[in-house]
């Protein structure tokens, strides 16, 4: 008996031993299918609320506790792709996302991560996968030019760049190579005396970040911001806090500036922050995840100036330049700097081409050693579109949002609470002006619930200088003039509804 059971076994492991997992035609057959699902799903995007009407928990109610132990159709899988999980969703590339930033995406960008998948590369050094490190290299200078960066930064002059996932790894790494430069001075005992900076507005993952590489939480300082100047970080407020830490026997490190803050869309004044920053000797990183893209277009590049004398420099492809997540691109002007702080060299990745510093080896320019191909992508959307139609896109989002803008001003039971800089509009409900800010902030939340509780528009909100504000991001690739123009319209008629129910007494 028991060797029956061991022969049936035996045998049911055998069958199920013969399956092909990759097999060429069936994966053009299902491919096709899946094409077609994913064209249909962009086609009538329009369709699905926004906003994902589900509640906590729903999924688990939909599907099997367990995996199948027999294969299903790929058919019977898409079923439930269409009637569970899609309903789970909040749709980002739908035309009426007006909420965080954008994720874009593009058809060049899809047949990149195609590719990308295709090859399955793990291009940790150069001998892996030598195509995928070196177009890596020509994309990053690629894009340097586009945005006029020095050469210091260029892999043709004497820096180079790097593709991370997000900005909290760019972050991460140039805060790390930072760090272990002071060290290298003043000895790993002395870790406790370094200070980083950011304005309040800096973005959390910094924060974050510094924690990570064992800033103590007392010695990040969120400087703050105000109004008046737009809430970008002030010089002299910056240069002040450095002092009197120098004073108080601490050592300054990193100083985190942005273009486009994740609330307002504030740009911090970068040459006079350099002045401060190379006077102390600090690292001055830009992050300019958002606003960095615009700055391909001249007429937004000065927001860049005084680039030459920071450190680094990181800006996310995947917000504005029509690229999938994730892709973030990361400047330095001193690759030895950021490799001696993250290199790693086991004897089975040991090479000729390595060892003679012939090559540049990516693994040592970020946190893990594996790495996809995503300059493939990057690739793909700067030569199926070219330059000039990447400029026209921005141009486009923010000419909508100018729109935007427009109508908000033209209605006095609305404030623009602060200037429009790219495609991000930051206003409020506001119909009379004598009112308490608390109720003002109450009247907000309930025209933002009111808004997304419809499933046609999706925004978001923030509060800046204790100041309750709604935000409204133009930048989802299928968005046209007639989205904005409707989201207006729905803002106006629930914002009239709540006057109507009389939640307040003129």
């Amino acid at each position: 008996m028991g060797s029956l059971d061991s022969n049936n076994s035996t045998q049911t492991q055998s069958n199920v031993a013969k399956f092909n997992p990759l097999d060429p035609e069936e994966f053009r057959l299902q491919a096709h299918q899946m094409v077609d699902f994913i064209a249909d799903y962009y086609k009538n995007i329009e369709n699905y609320p926004v906003l994902s009407q589900v509640e906590p928990g729903y999924l688990r109610t939909q599907l099997p506790e367990n995996a199948p132990y027999r294969p299903e159709s790929l058919g019977t899988i898409m079923k439930d792709v269409q009637n569970h999980i899609v309903p789970g969703m909040t749709h980002w590339l739908s035309p009426n996302f007006f909420a965080y930033f954008p994720a874009t995406v593009s058809s060049a960008a899809f047949l990149g991560e195609m590719l990308c998948n295709c090859f399955n590369s793990v291009g940790f050094n150069w001998l892996a996968s030598p195509a995928m490190t070196e177009l890596e290299m020509i994309v990053m200078d690629w894009l340097a030019n586009m945005l006029k960066l020095p050469k210091s930064f260029m892999f043709s002059g004497t820096g180079g760049g790097v593709l991370q996932g997000t900005t909290s790894e760019a972050i991460l790494c140039t805060l790390i190579a930072a760090r272990d430069r002071k060290l290298e001075n003043l000895g790993v005992d002395n870790i406790e005396k370094l200070v980083v900076y950011g304005s309040d507005q800096t973005h959390s993952t910094y924060t974050k970040a510094c924690k990570l590489a064992g800033i103590f939480p007392c010695n990040i300082r969120a400087i703050p911001t105000y109004i008046e100047s737009d809430f970008a970080l002030s010089p002299l407020v910056l240069r002040r806090v450095i002092e009197d830490d120098v004073a108080a026997g601490l050592v300054p490190l990193f100083l985190c500036a942005t273009i486009g803050t994740t609330s307002t869309t504030a740009i911090d004044p970068i040459s006079q922050l350099a002045e401060a920053a190379n006077e102390f000797d600090i690292w001055l990183h830009v992050d300019a995840a958002y606003g960095g893209s615009a700055c391909i277009c001249p007429e937004f590049r000065q927001y860049l100036n005084g680039i030459e004398r920071a450190n680094s420099l990181s800006l996310s492809p995947h917000k504005w330049l029509l690229s999938y997540l994730d892709c973030c691109c990361m400047w330095v002007r001193e690759p030895n700097v950021l490799t001696k702080a993250l290199s790693t060299n086991p004897e089975y990745l040991k090479n000729k081409r390595s060892e003679y510093d012939s090559v540049v080896d990516y693994k040592d320019w970020q946190v893990g050693t594996g790495r996809k191909f995503k300059s493939i992508r990057l690739w793909l959307v700067m030569r199926s579109y070219g330059v000039a139609n990447l400029q026209s896109h921005i141009r486009s989002d923010v000419r909508m949002a100018i729109m935007f803008e427009q109508f908000v001003k033209s209605d006095p039971t609305f404030d623009i609470v602060v200037p429009r800089r790219f495609s991000l509009v930051c206003f409020r409900f506001n119909p009379v002006k004598e009112f308490e800010p608390g109720y003002i902030e109450l009247l907000n939340k309930k025209l933002l619930d009111c808004v997304n509780s419809t499933g046609r528009v999706y925004m978001t909100h923030t509060i800046v200088g204790g100041i309750y504000m709604l935000r409204f991001a133009v930048g989802a690739t299928l968005t046209e003039d007639r989205h904005v123009i409707s989201a207006w319209n729905l803002i106006k008629e629930s914002a009239d509804a709540l006057l109507k129910r009389s939640y307040y007494v003129i």
